[in-house]
């Protein structure tokens, strides 16, 4: 199953607007921020060139970022990292005997397909009631994704302050069932780990000009 990471653009034009598609889901995060003790979702200015547009960053399948989750889980937990050709049963199990860590992960604990992540700093994802009847999941950091994705990138042969190139981001939208167009050559790259690497260098993408461009990012 493909997944597109969207960055969409907390800018005033958009969201005080009285058609933003996006209002519903807002206030469902604000409140859950609010209730966190938390700062709202923020709105800025709109400044043409730098806050950008409603676009695809990056795309990898859920399979690929299954990996990537399962990695961080395993040195999260204390336990070694080594490469698998197939997650089989093993990432549900860690998800089971390691679920308190799981919750405290943005990159974890987070639903295929649902939620979103703000550039708000906070410790663990939220989740509650009025997140998942939203039809949504967690609502994570790019904060706290991109300092996740920081403790794992050299367990994986990337340095965080220097990584590769991103992939590509897709030309048009991938539909659920199709897989991801830069997949089969991005998955590829020469080392064991060349599925995790691919989706690191694509969060890492998204989250980076999250908060540098103050954009939510968004599954798709």
């Amino acid at each position: 199953m493909a997944c597109d990471l969207w960055l969409v653009p907390l800018v005033d034009v958009l969201c005080h607007s009285p058609d933003n598609p996006l209002a519903d889901e807002l206030a469902v995060y604000d409140r859950a921020l609010t209730e966190a003790g938390l700062p709202t979702v923020p709105v800025f200015g709109y400044m043409p060139g730098l806050s950008g547009d409603v676009a695809p960053v990056a795309g990898f399948d859920y399979e690929a970022l299954h990996y990537l989750r399962r990695a961080y889980l395993l040195l999260a937990s204390g336990l070694e990292l080594t490469p698998v050709g197939e997650l089989g049963g093993d990432y549900e199990q860690l998800l089971e005997m390691f679920e308190q860590t799981a919750r405290g992960s943005h990159l974890v604990w987070h639903y295929d397909h649902a939620g979103s992540y703000v550039p708000v700093d906070f410790t663990a994802p939220l989740a509650g009631e009025a997140l998942l009847e939203n039809g949504g999941g967690p609502l994570g950091s790019s904060h706290g994704l991109l300092r996740e994705l920081h403790a794992i990138g050299p367990h994986l042969g990337i340095d965080p302050d220097n990584p590769p190139p991103a992939p590509a981001a897709p030309l048009r939208p991938t539909d659920l069932d199709e897989p991801a167009a830069s997949a089969a050559i991005g998955y590829e790259d020469g080392t064991p780990y060349g599925r995790e690497r691919h989706v690191w260098l694509s969060l890492h993408a998204a989250a980076t000009r999250s908060l540098a461009q103050g954009s939510m990012i968004v599954f798709g």
